[in-house]
């Protein structure tokens, strides 16, 4: 017998992510981007039960387009396909669309609990993924609306592996062991 899906919250809740300064990485496409991020997330947050499908599907939707932009921008950078930052991605896709899933058969909390979790998993993501991104990016002066690369010589001579940060600017087999 199927499991009767049951919403024990019904009316809108306080966005628990807020754009501000200390999410800016001071790279205005990448930080346009985000700042859509948090407004289509706090919408989620903020939706009545009957909204709340469909506010998640634009999240989702907004959210695979965001994260093909910044894996264009680290594949043309010399960043591995495989790397953590794209793996990273693909995994939150995939339980956004789980999330998806669930809300499509009307069972509505585990959305409403992964947008909690992505009120805290986002800063973190920005700070240190993005931001390593970004300061690469800048490294080589990469344009990411033309995608062009001002300095080619600065780009990596080995795919970089890692997160982008400055712990995977070295090859994987470079970089010291996990303690």
């Amino acid at each position: 017998m199927p499991e009767v899906a049951s919403s024990v919250h019904t009316a809108p809740v306080p966005p628990g992510l807020v754009w501000s300064d200390a999410l800016s990485l001071s790279m205005p496409v990448m930080d346009q981007t985000h700042v859509e991020f948090v407004d289509l997330l706090a919408a989620v947050q903020q939706a009545e039960d009957a909204d709340l499908v469909d506010r998640w599907q634009a999240l989702i939707d907004h959210t695979q387009a965001h994260f093909d932009q910044e894996d264009r921008w680290m594949l043309d950078t010399g960043f591995a396909p495989g790397s953590c930052h794209m793996t990273q991605h693909a995994v939150v896709l995939k339980v956004l669309r789980e999330g998806l899933a669930s809300g499509q058969q009307g069972q509505l909390q585990p959305i409403r609990q992964m947008a909690h979790e992505l009120t805290l998993w986002f800063p973190h993501h920005a700070q240190n993924m993005d931001a390593g991104l970004a300061l690469h990016l800048k490294s080589v002066g990469y344009d990411p609306l033309t995608r062009a690369v001002a300095q080619p010589e600065a780009l990596p001579q080995e795919a970089i592996s890692g997160c982008g940060g400055a712990c995977s600017s070295q090859p994987a087999e470079a970089q010291p062991a996990a303690v």
